[in-house]
């Protein structure tokens, strides 16, 4: 173990990113083992996320174990950048495509009906997926050497989020295997969830809805004033909502 320029801890589970020098070779090691299907701890634009490779399905179980959740509570999915979503989105209408455009990179998830046939098993979905493209640059780095991920909030169920590496290790420890330390994450505050199909706002966060319409013609039927986090987690890397989008549908989990 020793301790970098940056004064981050750098050992063989905990790399730091925040040096350019040592960047290349921690994202490798990371991408490595997502590969074969193994936990990675990485920074997101809210806090930090615990990941896996979104089409290894022992791997998405193990991600569920490691934070005490179970299948009802399926995790997002990140990818990094805006063109992955034509290959996991059976459609995405005129508004839902330009809310992409307007808000990716950053604190938007979509809700979209996944494509039929695609070879992964991220719990009980109803069919849908939840994707994001986060803003942070280690991040999409390594989602450029894995393909999409399948990420959660890297904290054990009902803890609180963790906004540094540290406060990852301190709750996962050895459930994971590598953690990619970039220093503070800005903060916990979760990305707005969108159902792209009707353009409603499932989970207020970030992005409030002014902004949303914008740019499209987006509803809100949650209580509340506009941008309050009234239903779902707080804590996920892309805003997941631990209820899921809609009672008995789609994705439960974070998105960060």
């Amino acid at each position: 173990m020793g301790v970098t320029d940056s004064g981050l801890v750098d050992d063989e589970q905990m790399r730091d990113v925040t040096d350019p020098e040592l960047r290349a070779e921690a994202l490798n090691a990371a991408a490595g083992v997502v590969r074969r299907g193994g936990l990675v701890v990485l920074p997101t634009d809210t806090v930090y996320g615990i990941g896996v490779d979104a089409f290894f399905a022992t791997g998405v179980a193990a991600l569920l174990a490691a934070k005490g959740r179970g299948r009802t509570q399926p995790p997002p999915v990140l990818i990094s950048d805006g063109r992955a979503v034509l290959g996991l989105a059976r459609e995405l209408s005129a508004g839902a495509q330009a809310l992409t455009e307007a808000f990716w990179p950053g604190p938007l998830t979509l809700v979209v009906d996944a494509q039929p046939g695609l070879a992964w098993d991220l719990g009980d979905t109803g069919g849908t997926v939840a994707l994001r493209v986060p803003d942070h640059e280690v991040a999409r780095a390594l989602l450029q050497r894995t393909g999409p991920m399948a990420v959660s909030s890297a904290n054990l169920s009902g803890a609180p989020p963790a906004t540094t590496a540290a406060d990852a290790r301190a709750q996962l420890g050895a459930r994971v295997e590598l953690y990619l330390d970039a220093g503070p994450t800005p903060g916990s505050a979760p990305s707005t969830i969108v159902d792209a199909r009707t353009l409603q706002v499932l989970r207020r966060g970030v992005l409030d809805l002014a902004a949303l319409r914008e740019v499209a013609d987006v509803t809100d039927l949650l209580d509340g004033p506009d941008g309050d986090v009234t239903d779902g987690d707080t804590d996920g890397p892309d805003g997941d909502a631990t209820d899921g989008p809609e009672a008995g549908d789609g994705p439960s989990e974070e998105a960060g």
